[in-house]
């Protein structure tokens, strides 16, 4: 399983934010190998993080270069006061199951 953590700093979110970022949500849910997602928000740091979930990193790479990911990456000053993205192999989970 691989990830791919986007970490970024909010700036000022406009229409063609939102709509850049529900397409590349959408995206992300119909490629085959697309496990599953979380956000987090750290409100002190003023950090957000959109986590997603992959079965392979060719799955992964779908999105990366998909148009809507491609247009937002080359836009993302007008929206954003910063980011960061971790991309991971996950060598395992583990919990209780309630989560």
């Amino acid at each position: 399983m691989y990830s791919s953590t986007f970490v970024f700093k909010a700036g000022q979110f406009d229409d063609a934010f939102h709509r850049l970022d529900k397409e590349i949500a959408e995206a992300a849910r119909a490629i085959p190998g697309y496990l599953g997602e979380e956000t987090w928000e750290n409100a002190s740091a003023g950090l957000i993080q959109n986590i997603y979930y992959w079965e392979s990193e060719a799955a992964l790479l779908q999105l990366i270069e998909h148009p809507a990911h491609l247009a937002a990456k080359s836009q993302q000053a007008r929206w954003l006061d910063g980011y960061r993205v971790v991309i991971a192999k996950v060598l395992r989970q583990y919990g209780d199951g309630g989560v």
